[in-house]
């Protein structure tokens, strides 16, 4: 089925669930056949944005660049669902502007449950000054002011979360009702 593109963009912490809400939520879209793409932060980084470091105009860069394809994407009919800490608002609202289907969603957890959850093994070092400028450390994380949506990680499950969103895309009429 045809449908028209949109662009569902997680932002939050580091470890509070972006990819594991954007990958089951796009399991969800691809079981009701629409053409879907996840543009997941580490992935991008390793590829598109491969050489960018750290600073805030380098992190800007690479949520641009991640806005762009996004754009590219769902103007051609794509569900674009982007997983990336993109820890600052005037980024995010430019890329919201360029995109005519867009759906921030913070994925909320408390610095708390991140370092408690730590897979990586990336606040432990921050902690101890291993790495600098880490969000939600030694460089700020600006939560949305106004996300269509709001997952809370520490209290809701995987499935929880998702079905917020498909809620949201239904309610907007850019995803019929499974």
């Amino acid at each position: 089925m045809e449908h028209e593109g949109f662009t569902v963009w997680f932002t939050g912490l580091s470890g509070a669930g972006k990819s594991t809400i954007a990958n089951a939520l796009a399991e969800e879209l691809r079981r009701r056949r629409m053409k879907v793409e996840v543009l997941d932060g580490d992935v991008i980084r390793t590829n598109l944005s491969k050489g960018l470091g750290f600073s805030k105009e380098d992190r800007d860069t690479n949520v641009l660049r991640v806005g762009w394809v996004a754009e590219v994407l769902s103007r051609n009919g794509v569900a674009v669902i982007c997983a990336l800490i993109s820890p600052y608002r005037d980024v995010r609202a430019q890329v919201r502007s360029r995109i005519k289907n867009f759906v921030e969603v913070f994925v909320d957890a408390p610095l708390e449950e991140v370092i408690r959850r730590d897979v990586k093994g990336l606040y432990k070092k921050a902690l101890a000054g291993e790495i600098k400028n880490f969000t939600g450390i030694s460089d700020p994380y600006e939560p949305p002011e106004a996300p269509e949506v709001v997952c809370n990680t520490a209290e809701e499950t995987v499935e929880e979360s998702v079905q917020k969103v498909l809620a949201y895309l239904e309610a907007r009429g850019w995803l019929l009702p499974a």
